[in-house]
């Protein structure tokens, strides 16, 4: 099944991160004319991992697109643990830096949590600090991760108020599974976790009024597990062999079934993957008005 079939229902995360993307440039404009504050954002990379480096460079980009300031801290991948943890202490103590971002994973040697948990939590942009997942889950102002928000963002986008809803997350990750859980709470959803030893998964779905798929399993989540008219937020990016030959990329979610039976589905790529960097941005612009004492702009 094509877009083209059914493009009301396809939600497109392309056109709705570089709306917000452009809103966020806005924003850092006003920033720096009224309160002479440029955000930084401050990004570390261990190793070679062609797709990591890719991602950063991404960043750095877009980082730069939107007015704002951007760095980068590169090292080999035989890069010691004290190494990074000295670059991260570094970032934490200077006061243009607003965001900072450690890309994973990590090299074996380094203790990804040791490292994440020194970051300051209020230049936690990842929002992956124990300090920032305890507050998220007791309703407190935090840094929150980026995919997550954009999850909620192009649910909102679709559905207008979340508030009664009922929604299913498939996985429970502290990246993804876990916090956009917490978000939806806020907005007042009726949420269940699953995951993939839940015990008749399809029903779970099929009673939800929204679906995120987050469990890392290529095209698990099926058409006939999706009631009529549901909103599907597909997170999963998993590269499966192409017939003929060559990889092709496709999310947690079987798209061609799904978008014949929901309301709207994100597709994959297009979907989720672009909001994740424009939240960052806006987590970085949220992170410099804390640090300034000002209240950050509506975006």
């Amino acid at each position: 099944m094509t877009d083209q079939a059914h493009p009301d229902r396809v939600i497109d995360g392309k056109a709705f991160a570089a709306g917000l993307r452009g809103r966020i440039g806005t924003a850092v404009a006003g920033l720096k004319a009224d309160h002479g504050l440029t955000p930084g954002l401050a990004v570390v990379l261990v190793g070679e991992d062609p797709a990591s480096q890719v991602y950063v460079r991404n960043k750095g980009k877009q980082t730069l697109e939107a007015g704002m300031n951007s760095w980068e801290h590169k090292l080999d991948a035989t890069a010691s643990e004290e190494e990074v943890l000295a670059i991260v202490s570094q970032l934490n103590n200077d006061p243009s830096v607003h965001g900072i971002l450690v890309q994973l994973p990590l090299p074996d040697q380094i203790d990804t949590e040791k490292v994440i948990n020194t970051i300051d939590p209020v230049k936690d942009v990842d929002g992956f600090h124990v300090i920032n997942a305890g507050r998220l889950a007791t309703g407190q102002d935090s840094m929150v991760p980026c995919t997550p928000v954009g999850c909620v963002m192009l649910a909102k986008d679709r559905l207008g108020s979340l508030s009664g809803l009922e929604a299913v997350v498939v996985g429970r990750s502290n990246i993804v599974g876990k916090p956009v859980a917490q978000l939806l709470l806020q907005e007042n959803c009726t949420v269940t976790i699953a995951h993939s030893r839940t015990k008749d998964l399809p029903e779970v779905c099929r009673r939800a009024d929204l679906v995120i798929a987050a469990v890392g399993r290529p095209e698990m989540v099926r058409g006939d597990w999706i009631k009529p008219g549901a909103c599907v937020i597909d997170v999963g990016i998993n590269r499966i062999d192409k017939e003929g030959g060559g990889t092709r990329l496709v999310g947690d979610v079987a798209y061609g079934e799904v978008l014949e039976v929901a309301g709207g589905v994100t597709p994959v790529p297009g979907g989720v993957g672009p909001m994740t960097i424009a939240c960052l941005l806006y987590n970085t612009v949220g992170a410099a008005c804390a640090q300034a004492g000002i209240d950050r702009p509506e975006i």
